[in-house]
């Protein structure tokens, strides 16, 4: 992904995989009448898929961010993914105590990317 910047690339990259890994861990739900072993069957293979775009996200993105950073943008970006998920494809509401959590997660990053704080 040479035509995006290096910054840029993890978090695209990121943005695709989660969408996968959702779908893996949670698309299922809507086919309860399915036996147990097909859809883990199928949840393999919709995270293989997500490991295509997770592995190159961190192998590049950490020309640029750290570990930490990026584990943390990957918490806000499948807490995002998810959220959109959950609402568009499950048909689930948001709740006040939702967003609550999530934004403390958010305050949380917010930390990690600040950088050292004074002593």
């Amino acid at each position: 992904m040479t035509w995006l910047p290096p910054a840029i690339t993890p978090i695209v990259l990121l943005l695709i995989s989660n969408v996968f890994m959702t779908f893996a861990w949670y698309g299922h739900l809507k086919f309860t009448d399915r036996p147990l072993w097909l859809v883990v069957v199928a949840s393999w293979g919709i995270a293989f898929i997500e490991y295509c775009f997770a592995v190159p996200a961190n192998r590049w993105g950490h020309t640029v961010y750290s570990a930490a950073e990026l584990k943390t943008m990957q918490e806000v970006i499948t807490l995002t993914v998810f959220a959109a998920f959950s609402v568009l494809y499950l048909g689930e509401r948001i709740t006040i105590n939702h967003l609550v959590g999530f934004a403390l997660i958010c305050a949380g990053a917010f930390f990690v990317f600040k950088g050292p704080l004074p002593a």
